[in-house]
Protein backbone atom coordinates (compact mmCIF):
# COMPACT_ATOMS: atom_id res chain seq x y z
CA UNK A 1 0.00 0.00 0.00
CA UNK A 2 1.38 3.53 -1.52
CA UNK A 3 0.26 6.78 0.06
CA UNK A 4 1.68 10.54 0.13
CA UNK A 5 1.29 12.79 2.86
CA UNK A 6 1.32 16.06 1.97
CA UNK A 7 3.02 18.43 5.08
CA UNK A 8 3.71 22.06 5.19
CA UNK A 9 6.38 23.99 3.21
CA UNK A 10 9.49 23.34 5.70
CA UNK A 11 13.28 24.89 5.18
CA UNK A 12 16.05 22.86 6.92
CA UNK A 13 19.08 23.02 8.19
CA UNK A 14 19.96 21.92 4.73
CA UNK A 15 18.98 24.71 2.74
CA UNK A 16 16.36 22.67 0.69
CA UNK A 17 12.73 22.80 0.66
CA UNK A 18 10.55 19.56 1.11
CA UNK A 19 6.92 19.64 0.59
CA UNK A 20 5.94 16.37 1.26
CA UNK A 21 6.81 13.15 3.15
CA UNK A 22 6.00 10.00 2.03
CA UNK A 23 4.83 6.82 3.19
CA UNK A 24 4.20 3.41 2.16
CA UNK A 25 3.37 0.19 4.33
CA UNK A 26 6.13 -2.60 5.00
CA UNK A 27 4.38 -6.05 5.27
CA UNK A 28 7.75 -8.44 4.68
CA UNK A 29 8.55 -11.52 5.90
CA UNK A 30 12.11 -10.12 6.93
CA UNK A 31 10.42 -7.04 8.90
CA UNK A 32 7.99 -9.64 10.71
CA UNK A 33 10.99 -11.69 11.93
CA UNK A 34 11.74 -8.83 13.55
CA UNK A 35 9.08 -8.96 16.02
CA UNK A 36 10.54 -11.67 18.99
CA UNK A 37 9.94 -11.44 22.54
CA UNK A 38 12.47 -8.71 22.89
CA UNK A 39 11.22 -6.56 20.74
CA UNK A 40 7.46 -6.85 21.53
CA UNK A 41 8.39 -6.54 25.09
CA UNK A 42 10.60 -3.19 24.13
CA UNK A 43 7.27 -1.99 22.50
CA UNK A 44 4.90 -2.48 25.30
CA UNK A 45 6.95 -0.09 27.16
CA UNK A 46 6.94 2.52 24.98
CA UNK A 47 3.29 2.36 24.20
CA UNK A 48 2.61 2.36 27.69
CA UNK A 49 4.05 5.58 27.84
CA UNK A 50 2.96 7.17 24.96
CA UNK A 51 5.83 8.16 23.14
CA UNK A 52 6.70 7.14 19.46
CA UNK A 53 9.26 3.78 18.76
CA UNK A 54 10.44 3.49 14.98
CA UNK A 55 13.62 1.81 13.73
CA UNK A 56 16.31 4.10 12.35
CA UNK A 57 19.00 4.37 9.99
CA UNK A 58 20.58 1.49 8.09
CA UNK A 59 17.98 -1.10 9.22
CA UNK A 60 14.94 0.70 7.38
CA UNK A 61 17.90 0.24 4.34
CA UNK A 62 18.37 -3.21 4.80
CA UNK A 63 14.31 -4.32 5.18
CA UNK A 64 13.16 -1.81 1.84
CA UNK A 65 16.39 -3.78 -0.29
CA UNK A 66 14.51 -7.25 1.05
CA UNK A 67 17.29 -7.76 3.67
CA UNK A 68 17.20 -8.79 7.09
CA UNK A 69 19.39 -6.56 9.13
CA UNK A 70 22.13 -7.63 11.78
CA UNK A 71 21.80 -4.71 13.59
CA UNK A 72 18.31 -3.04 14.24
CA UNK A 73 18.82 0.42 15.52
CA UNK A 74 15.31 2.74 17.20
CA UNK A 75 14.77 5.96 17.57
CA UNK A 76 11.74 7.64 20.21
CA UNK A 77 10.49 11.15 20.95
CA UNK A 78 11.30 9.78 24.46
CA UNK A 79 14.74 11.51 26.27
CA UNK A 80 16.99 9.51 28.13
CA UNK A 81 15.59 10.54 31.33
CA UNK A 82 12.48 9.71 30.22
CA UNK A 83 13.92 5.82 29.04
CA UNK A 84 15.47 5.62 32.24
CA UNK A 85 12.31 5.85 34.63
CA UNK A 86 10.30 4.11 31.80
CA UNK A 87 13.04 0.60 31.63
CA UNK A 88 13.73 1.36 35.71
CA UNK A 89 9.71 0.56 36.58
CA UNK A 90 9.28 -1.78 33.75
CA UNK A 91 12.35 -3.72 35.80
CA UNK A 92 14.38 -3.72 32.46
CA UNK A 93 17.95 -3.81 33.14
CA UNK A 94 19.88 -1.31 30.65
CA UNK A 95 24.07 -1.33 30.02
CA UNK A 96 26.86 0.51 28.47
CA UNK A 97 25.51 4.00 29.52
CA UNK A 98 28.54 5.78 27.37
CA UNK A 99 25.94 6.71 24.49
CA UNK A 100 23.95 8.31 27.26
CA UNK A 101 25.34 12.00 26.31
CA UNK A 102 24.58 11.45 22.49
CA UNK A 103 20.87 10.30 23.57
CA UNK A 104 21.11 6.72 23.52
CA UNK A 105 19.94 4.07 26.17
CA UNK A 106 20.85 0.31 25.52
CA UNK A 107 18.03 -1.55 27.07
CA UNK A 108 18.52 -5.67 27.45
CA UNK A 109 15.34 -7.46 27.29
CA UNK A 110 15.19 -11.59 26.64
CA UNK A 111 19.08 -11.73 26.50
CA UNK A 112 18.80 -8.87 23.74
CA UNK A 113 20.34 -5.85 23.55
CA UNK A 114 18.15 -2.56 22.24
CA UNK A 115 19.99 0.60 21.48
CA UNK A 116 16.94 3.25 21.26
CA UNK A 117 18.15 6.74 20.93
CA UNK A 118 15.94 9.88 21.47
CA UNK A 119 15.44 12.43 18.44
CA UNK A 120 18.27 14.98 18.24
CA UNK A 121 19.56 17.75 15.82
CA UNK A 122 23.21 18.64 16.10
CA UNK A 123 23.52 22.44 17.07
CA UNK A 124 27.26 22.49 16.77
CA UNK A 125 29.75 20.50 14.81
CA UNK A 126 33.53 20.67 14.09
CA UNK A 127 33.74 18.29 11.66
CA UNK A 128 34.24 15.16 13.85
CA UNK A 129 31.89 15.59 16.97
CA UNK A 130 28.54 16.77 17.37
CA UNK A 131 26.89 18.94 20.47
CA UNK A 132 23.12 17.73 20.28
CA UNK A 133 19.93 18.97 21.42
CA UNK A 134 17.00 16.69 21.51
CA UNK A 135 13.99 16.75 19.90
CA UNK A 136 10.46 15.58 19.03
CA UNK A 137 10.44 16.21 15.44
CA UNK A 138 11.13 13.21 12.80
CA UNK A 139 12.05 15.50 10.13
CA UNK A 140 14.40 17.56 11.89
CA UNK A 141 16.10 14.32 13.04
CA UNK A 142 16.43 13.22 9.33
CA UNK A 143 17.57 16.23 7.96
CA UNK A 144 21.27 15.64 10.14
CA UNK A 145 21.65 12.28 8.36
CA UNK A 146 24.08 11.64 6.18
CA UNK A 147 22.31 9.98 2.98
CA UNK A 148 19.35 10.23 2.06
CA UNK A 149 19.27 6.26 2.19
CA UNK A 150 20.08 6.55 5.70
CA UNK A 151 17.23 9.02 6.66
CA UNK A 152 14.27 6.74 7.09
CA UNK A 153 12.06 5.65 9.71
CA UNK A 154 10.15 2.39 10.42
CA UNK A 155 7.10 2.24 12.35
CA UNK A 156 6.98 -0.99 14.20
CA UNK A 157 2.99 -1.44 12.44
CA UNK A 158 5.38 -1.25 8.95
CA UNK A 159 4.42 2.80 7.95
CA UNK A 160 7.55 3.93 6.57
CA UNK A 161 8.93 7.40 6.95
CA UNK A 162 10.35 9.24 4.21
CA UNK A 163 11.58 12.66 4.35
CA UNK A 164 13.78 13.13 1.92
CA UNK A 165 12.77 10.72 -0.97
CA UNK A 166 15.24 8.03 0.28
CA UNK A 167 13.29 5.50 -0.82
CA UNK A 168 12.96 6.55 -4.69
CA UNK A 169 17.11 7.05 -4.03
CA UNK A 170 17.23 3.75 -3.03
CA UNK A 171 14.98 2.02 -5.55
CA UNK A 172 17.23 3.91 -8.21
CA UNK A 173 20.08 2.67 -6.71
CA UNK A 174 21.43 6.28 -6.43
CA UNK A 175 23.49 7.72 -2.96
CA UNK A 176 22.90 11.38 -2.57
CA UNK A 177 23.72 13.52 0.52
CA UNK A 178 20.30 14.61 2.98
CA UNK A 179 20.74 18.26 1.41
CA UNK A 180 23.42 20.02 1.02
CA UNK A 181 26.49 17.63 0.56
CA UNK A 182 29.41 20.07 1.48
CA UNK A 183 27.26 21.19 4.76
CA UNK A 184 26.71 17.53 5.77
CA UNK A 185 30.94 16.65 5.10
CA UNK A 186 31.31 19.62 7.14
CA UNK A 187 29.52 18.56 9.77
CA UNK A 188 31.30 14.84 9.74
CA UNK A 189 34.45 14.54 7.46
CA UNK A 190 34.30 11.18 7.10
CA UNK A 191 31.05 10.86 5.47
CA UNK A 192 33.13 11.16 3.03
CA UNK A 193 34.55 7.92 3.29
CA UNK A 194 30.82 6.97 4.11
CA UNK A 195 29.65 8.15 0.89
CA UNK A 196 32.21 6.03 -1.24
CA UNK A 197 31.39 2.44 1.19
CA UNK A 198 27.47 3.38 0.47
CA UNK A 199 28.25 3.70 -3.10
CA UNK A 200 29.89 0.32 -3.12
CA UNK A 201 26.84 -1.37 -1.42
CA UNK A 202 24.15 0.66 -3.92
CA UNK A 203 24.90 2.07 -7.14
CA UNK A 204 24.54 0.08 -10.15
CA UNK A 205 27.14 1.71 -12.38
CA UNK A 206 30.94 2.39 -11.10
CA UNK A 207 30.83 5.98 -12.22
CA UNK A 208 27.35 7.44 -11.69
CA UNK A 209 27.78 10.08 -9.32
CA UNK A 210 26.81 13.93 -9.28
CA UNK A 211 29.46 16.14 -10.24
CA UNK A 212 28.38 18.61 -6.99
CA UNK A 213 29.06 15.66 -4.28
CA UNK A 214 32.78 15.03 -5.76
CA UNK A 215 33.46 18.73 -6.03
CA UNK A 216 32.29 18.67 -2.28
CA UNK A 217 34.23 16.12 -1.67
CA UNK A 218 36.81 17.15 -3.48
CA UNK A 219 36.97 20.30 -1.69
CA UNK A 220 36.99 18.89 1.61
CA UNK A 221 39.03 15.99 1.53
CA UNK A 222 41.98 17.98 3.77
CA UNK A 223 39.12 17.35 6.96
CA UNK A 224 39.76 13.74 6.68
CA UNK A 225 43.17 14.73 8.27
CA UNK A 226 41.43 15.76 11.62
CA UNK A 227 39.13 11.78 11.40
CA UNK A 228 40.84 9.37 13.40
CA UNK A 229 42.98 6.46 11.52
CA UNK A 230 40.81 3.84 13.54
CA UNK A 231 37.40 5.14 11.86
CA UNK A 232 39.07 5.49 8.17
CA UNK A 233 40.01 2.25 8.53
CA UNK A 234 36.46 0.72 9.57
CA UNK A 235 35.13 2.98 6.40
CA UNK A 236 38.05 1.93 4.06
CA UNK A 237 38.36 -1.91 4.88
CA UNK A 238 34.23 -1.99 4.25
CA UNK A 239 34.29 -0.22 0.56
CA UNK A 240 37.53 -2.06 -0.55
CA UNK A 241 35.74 -5.23 -0.91
CA UNK A 242 32.49 -3.79 -1.97
CA UNK A 243 31.28 -3.65 -5.95
CA UNK A 244 33.15 -1.04 -7.67
CA UNK A 245 36.19 -1.13 -5.45
CA UNK A 246 38.55 -0.83 -7.40
CA UNK A 247 36.78 2.33 -9.68
CA UNK A 248 36.35 4.13 -5.99
CA UNK A 249 39.95 3.58 -5.05
CA UNK A 250 40.82 5.35 -8.00
CA UNK A 251 38.97 8.23 -7.60
CA UNK A 252 39.94 8.80 -4.14
CA UNK A 253 43.40 9.20 -5.74
CA UNK A 254 41.78 11.55 -8.42
CA UNK A 255 40.05 13.69 -5.89
CA UNK A 256 43.13 13.79 -3.43
CA UNK A 257 42.28 12.17 -0.78
CA UNK A 258 44.88 9.27 0.06
CA UNK A 259 46.93 11.78 1.25
CA UNK A 260 45.42 12.30 4.37
CA UNK A 261 44.27 8.50 4.74
CA UNK A 262 47.49 6.67 5.65
CA UNK A 263 48.01 5.31 1.31
CA UNK A 264 50.97 6.21 -0.94
CA UNK A 265 50.71 9.24 -2.81
CA UNK A 266 51.88 7.49 -6.24
CA UNK A 267 50.24 4.21 -5.33
CA UNK A 268 50.13 1.49 -7.87
CA UNK A 269 46.79 2.22 -9.39
CA UNK A 270 47.08 -0.08 -11.81
CA UNK A 271 47.95 -2.97 -10.48
CA UNK A 272 45.47 -2.83 -7.69
CA UNK A 273 42.90 -2.73 -10.64
CA UNK A 274 44.12 -5.17 -12.10
CA UNK A 275 44.44 -7.47 -8.23
CA UNK A 276 40.55 -6.10 -7.69
CA UNK A 277 39.69 -8.19 -11.26
CA UNK A 278 41.02 -11.45 -10.03
CA UNK A 279 40.56 -11.45 -6.60
CA UNK A 280 36.74 -9.92 -6.55
CA UNK A 281 34.50 -12.75 -7.23
CA UNK A 282 37.11 -14.76 -4.33
CA UNK A 283 35.93 -12.81 -0.93
CA UNK A 284 39.34 -11.45 -0.56
CA UNK A 285 40.54 -9.70 2.40
CA UNK A 286 40.56 -6.06 2.13
CA UNK A 287 44.27 -5.54 2.59
CA UNK A 288 45.00 -8.14 -0.30
CA UNK A 289 43.26 -5.60 -2.34
CA UNK A 290 45.05 -2.36 -0.29
CA UNK A 291 48.87 -4.11 -0.99
CA UNK A 292 48.77 -3.83 -4.58
CA UNK A 293 49.01 0.29 -4.30
CA UNK A 294 52.10 -0.19 -1.74
CA UNK A 295 55.81 -0.74 -3.82
CA UNK A 296 57.98 -1.50 -0.59
CA UNK A 297 57.57 -2.27 3.04
CA UNK A 298 58.09 1.01 4.48
CA UNK A 299 54.87 2.28 2.89
CA UNK A 300 52.97 -0.52 4.72
CA UNK A 301 54.72 0.62 8.19
CA UNK A 302 53.54 3.97 7.22
CA UNK A 303 50.21 3.00 6.66
CA UNK A 304 49.84 1.49 9.77
CA UNK A 305 50.85 4.53 11.88
CA UNK A 306 48.40 6.35 10.06
CA UNK A 307 45.59 3.77 10.22
CA UNK A 308 46.21 1.31 13.25
CA UNK A 309 45.43 -1.55 11.22
CA UNK A 310 45.35 -4.70 13.20
CA UNK A 311 48.75 -6.93 13.72
CA UNK A 312 47.22 -9.68 11.51
CA UNK A 313 46.43 -7.59 8.82
CA UNK A 314 49.58 -5.34 8.88
CA UNK A 315 51.39 -9.12 8.31
CA UNK A 316 49.58 -9.85 5.57
CA UNK A 317 50.52 -6.37 3.76
CA UNK A 318 53.79 -7.50 4.39
CA UNK A 319 53.60 -10.90 3.18
CA UNK A 320 52.43 -9.89 -0.12
CA UNK A 321 54.20 -7.19 -0.89
CA UNK A 322 57.27 -9.16 -0.29
CA UNK A 323 56.13 -12.47 -1.70
CA UNK A 324 53.99 -11.58 -4.86
CA UNK A 325 56.74 -11.69 -7.13
CA UNK A 326 59.27 -14.16 -5.22
CA UNK A 327 56.58 -17.28 -4.11
CA UNK A 328 54.32 -18.46 -7.69
CA UNK A 329 53.92 -21.09 -9.93
CA UNK A 330 56.64 -22.81 -11.14
CA UNK A 331 56.51 -22.60 -15.10
CA UNK A 332 57.56 -26.35 -15.60
CA UNK A 333 54.87 -27.22 -13.71
CA UNK A 334 52.31 -24.17 -13.95
CA UNK A 335 49.82 -27.21 -12.61
CA UNK A 336 50.78 -27.76 -9.17
CA UNK A 337 50.75 -26.38 -6.10
CA UNK A 338 54.08 -26.98 -4.87
CA UNK A 339 55.95 -23.75 -4.76
CA UNK A 340 53.23 -22.45 -2.72
CA UNK A 341 52.43 -25.86 -0.09
CA UNK A 342 56.70 -26.31 -0.12
CA UNK A 343 56.31 -22.47 1.59
CA UNK A 344 53.51 -23.40 4.03
CA UNK A 345 55.75 -26.72 5.01
CA UNK A 346 58.54 -24.20 5.65
CA UNK A 347 57.09 -21.56 7.35
CA UNK A 348 55.49 -23.45 10.04
CA UNK A 349 53.60 -20.77 10.69
CA UNK A 350 49.80 -21.16 12.02
CA UNK A 351 48.54 -18.49 9.49
CA UNK A 352 50.85 -19.61 6.29
CA UNK A 353 48.10 -21.29 4.49
CA UNK A 354 45.71 -18.42 5.05
CA UNK A 355 48.17 -15.91 3.60
CA UNK A 356 49.17 -18.24 0.82
CA UNK A 357 45.52 -18.32 -0.46
CA UNK A 358 44.87 -14.18 -0.22
CA UNK A 359 48.63 -14.21 -2.15
CA UNK A 360 46.52 -16.96 -4.94
CA UNK A 361 44.06 -14.16 -5.51
CA UNK A 362 46.11 -11.24 -5.49
CA UNK A 363 47.99 -13.24 -8.36
CA UNK A 364 44.74 -14.63 -9.89
CA UNK A 365 45.22 -18.22 -9.87
CA UNK A 366 42.18 -19.44 -9.57
CA UNK A 367 42.92 -22.73 -9.87
CA UNK A 368 45.33 -23.14 -7.74
CA UNK A 369 43.72 -21.25 -5.15
CA UNK A 370 40.55 -23.79 -5.20
CA UNK A 371 42.95 -26.63 -4.80
CA UNK A 372 45.19 -25.08 -2.06
CA UNK A 373 41.81 -24.78 -0.19
CA UNK A 374 41.10 -28.13 -0.17
CA UNK A 375 44.76 -29.02 0.85
CA UNK A 376 45.21 -30.62 4.48
CA UNK A 377 49.04 -29.68 5.83
CA UNK A 378 50.77 -33.05 6.13
CA UNK A 379 52.86 -33.81 9.10
CA UNK A 380 56.60 -34.29 8.58
CA UNK A 381 56.77 -38.10 10.21
CA UNK A 382 60.02 -37.41 11.45
CA UNK A 383 61.48 -35.96 14.79
CA UNK A 384 64.07 -35.35 16.70
CA UNK A 385 63.18 -37.78 19.46
CA UNK A 386 62.96 -40.35 16.42
CA UNK A 387 67.38 -39.34 15.76
CA UNK A 388 68.42 -39.35 19.30
CA UNK A 389 67.30 -43.06 19.33
CA UNK A 390 69.49 -43.58 16.00
CA UNK A 391 72.50 -41.83 18.03
CA UNK A 392 72.72 -39.02 16.63
CA UNK A 393 73.12 -36.45 19.58
CA UNK A 394 74.64 -33.36 19.03
CA UNK A 395 71.82 -30.82 18.86
CA UNK A 396 73.36 -28.68 16.18
CA UNK A 397 73.77 -32.42 13.63
CA UNK A 398 69.96 -32.88 14.74
CA UNK A 399 68.85 -29.76 13.21
CA UNK A 400 70.54 -30.09 9.93
CA UNK A 401 69.68 -34.16 9.36
CA UNK A 402 65.97 -33.04 10.36
CA UNK A 403 66.37 -30.25 7.42
CA UNK A 404 67.89 -32.65 4.86
CA UNK A 405 65.38 -35.25 5.85
CA UNK A 406 62.37 -32.59 5.17
CA UNK A 407 63.92 -31.44 1.60
CA UNK A 408 63.81 -35.36 0.59
CA UNK A 409 60.20 -35.50 2.44
CA UNK A 410 59.13 -32.25 0.04
CA UNK A 411 60.46 -33.81 -3.13
CA UNK A 412 58.71 -37.08 -2.39
CA UNK A 413 55.65 -34.24 -2.24
CA UNK A 414 55.08 -35.61 1.04
CA UNK A 415 54.74 -39.02 0.69
CA UNK A 416 57.82 -41.00 1.86
CA UNK A 417 56.97 -42.44 5.79
CA UNK A 418 59.15 -42.27 8.85
CA UNK A 419 61.11 -45.50 8.10
CA UNK A 420 61.83 -44.20 4.23
CA UNK A 421 63.24 -41.05 5.54
CA UNK A 422 65.18 -42.40 9.10
CA UNK A 423 66.30 -45.10 6.16
CA UNK A 424 68.73 -42.51 4.48
CA UNK A 425 70.44 -41.88 7.93
CA UNK A 426 71.17 -45.65 8.12
CA UNK A 427 72.67 -45.46 4.40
Amino acid sequence: MWSRILSPRVIGRTGFCWRSLFTMQLKTSEFQCLFNDGLNGLAEVFEKHQHELRIAGGAVRDLLSGKRPEDVDFATTATPEEMKRMFQSAGIRMINNKGEKHGTITARLHNENFEVTTLRVDVETDGRHAEVEFTTDWQKDAERRDLTINSMFLGLDGTLYDYFKGYEDLKNRKVRFVGSAAQRIQEDYLRILRYFRFYGRVALEPDDHEPETLVAIRENSRGLASISGERIWVELKKMVVSNHAAHLLELMYSLGLVQYMGLPADGNVEEMKRVWQNAKEHSPKPMTILAALFHCPEEVEKMDIRLKVSREEKTLALFLVKYRRELCKNEDEPDTLKPFTDFIIDSRELDSQSKVCELLKYQGEEKLLTELRRWSIPRFPVSGHDLRRMGVTSGKEIGATLQKLRDIWKKSRYQMDKEELLSYIKT
